[in-house]
């Protein structure tokens, strides 16, 4: 069989497992299997070894049980780092790059006289951790979870991506920092209502870990907690930015204002959705 057999058949095989952008993934996976971009792929059409064949049909096996392509690839790109998933952590989104990006351009626009710290928490894969410790180098970057698998995870993608100035810690929030006080701190927690669980995604709700999607009965759970706290670990006039989930913007930001920060501004994602609330420590 020759490599464009392979993706016709991989193709149809995934369409019929109800994948919803079969062709693509179809491409993506013989791609990986093949180590080879899809330009050479179609004007090549190489044959297939054994190994090979067999080695995409296994990857096709596991993504018709809707186990998340990111999770089979052990990869996801993020803001130009490679950034290693598995089970047991959050795969990142487009909406937490943006807010990555959302960032750096906040901590760019501010005047740095001194050395700047920068606290991630919920880190999951560290992607928020590393995108700004990578963009400022000079800067210390921390990030906590309660996850040691997590954990794990960001440890070895701050290795793969030659990262030095990050430190991951194991607690839940702030628990694991002291002494320390921050010129911004980043977040995207648990947002999803415990009621909505159910109904994600095969590849979200069945592979995903719960205890980083589930934010309580309202999805608000963490964000009780953690907003209030920040302000003890904030500089004056640090920053907050946090990802909010779909309808939760309007609590959050009355949240931000009870418990006293200023300018507050709320930020929509690429479908136009609220997903981003920055506000200052006064």
């Amino acid at each position: 069989m020759n490599a464009l057999e392979m993706l016709r058949k991989a193709a149809k095989t995934l369409k019929a497992g109800g994948i919803e952008f079969a062709e693509k993934e179809a491409e993506i996976l013989i791609r990986h299997g093949l180590h080879m971009d899809t330009a050479a792929i179609y004007r090549d059409n190489p044959g297939l070894e054994e190994d090979q064949r067999m080695a995409i049909e296994e990857m096709i096996n596991r993504r018709l049980k809707h186990e998340p392509l990111q999770y089979i690839l052990r990869y996801v790109e993020f803001l130009g780092l490679r950034l290693i998933v598995g089970p047991g952590v959050l795969i990142p989104r487009a909406e937490t790059e943006l807010m990555a990006e959302y960032a750096i351009k906040t901590v760019m626009s501010k005047d740095q006289d001194s050395k700047l710290y920068i606290l991630d928490l919920c880190t999951g894969s560290g992607c928020l951790a590393l995108a700004l410790a990578k963009e400022f180098p000079q800067a210390d970057v921390y990030g906590t979870d309660i996850s040691e698998i997590a954990l794990g995870y960001a440890k070895e993608n701050a290795r793969i991506n030659g990262i030095g100035n990050v430190t991951f810690l194991r607690g839940s929030l702030f628990e694991p920092i002291e002494k320390l006080s921050f010129d911004l701190i980043i977040a995207n927690p648990p947002y999803v209502k415990a009621e909505d669980i159910p109904n994600l995604q095969p590849e979200v709700r069945d592979w995903e870990p719960i205890e980083a999607l589930n934010g309580g009965e309202d999805g608000e759970d963490i964000y009780r907690e953690l907003i209030p706290s920040a302000r003890e670990f904030l500089k004056d006039h640090g920053i907050l930015i946090l990802e909010v989930g779909l309808g939760q913007s309007y609590d959050i930001a009355h949240l931000i204002e009870s418990s006293e920060y200023a300018d507050i501004e709320i930020i929509k994602d690429y479908a136009g959705i609220d997903r981003i609330i920055q506000a200052r420590k006064r």
